[in-house]
Parts: structure tokens; sequence; C-alpha cells
């Protein structure tokens, strides 16, 4: 996703195993999709890693030196194209875990609602 109109991937790396049977859908990734989706995203860099006796993945580098890695192993080639364009649209934060399910600026001062209520 581009925040600010910028890209914040900013390299993509496919790491695969030329013999393994887990990197079955990555190699037919790289056949089939690869090419288009290096041709529709100009602005990311795409390497591709060779990696002999791991499961494959995917690991995207951001703007914001965060990374995330993801594993594709027994994959099919579309759910790795699935896999790649949304590493491609995320921001690259940090997950943040909630503290309250409600999110407000203005607080209630009697408190929030739940369905305990006793009248």
């Amino acid at each position: 996703m581009a925040l600010r109109g910028v890209w914040q991937l900013q390299k993509l790396i496919v790491s695969y195993s030329d013999w393994g049977g887990s990197s079955r859908g990555i190699r037919a990734f790289m056949e089939s999709h690869l090419p288009a989706f290096r041709e529709q995203n100009p602005q990311l860099e795409v390497v591709t890693e060779l990696i002999r006796g791991q499961h494959p993945h995917l690991k995207g580098f951001y703007r914001n030196k965060n990374e995330r890695v993801i594993c594709v192993k027994n994959l099919d080639p579309e759910e790795v194209l699935h896999h790649a364009t949304r590493l491609r649209n995320a921001l690259g934060r940090k997950v943040l875990k909630l503290k309250t399910r409600h999110v407000t600026k203005h607080p209630s001062v009697q408190g929030t609602w739940t369905t305990d209520v006793k009248f």
C-alpha cells in the first residue's frame, strides 16, 4: 500500500528449493506469475534466492526498516501470488494489541456499557 503516494515495500525476496517437494508451488509461481508481477510493480525490487533443504518463504523489506516473512510451503501458485500481493499492499507496521475492544477519543464519564449492567 502506498502511504502518501510512496509504496512502502522496497524489496521482496523469493526463497525456494529446486529439489524439495514443498517448493513445487513457488517454482510454478516463478514460471507463470512472477514475470507479470514484476512488470506490474516496477517500484519493487524482486530477488529470487535458492536455498536447498529449507521450506520456501517470501520475505518483504519495508521503508521503515521492518521485515515480514511468510512461509509458503505446499501452496498453489495462485496462493503464493496472493501472499506476495498482501506483502506489497501492507504498510510494514508492527501489529499492536489493543487494550480494550472499544477505542474512542472521548471515553464515557459513566463508564463503558456492558451486558452485565444491573438495574
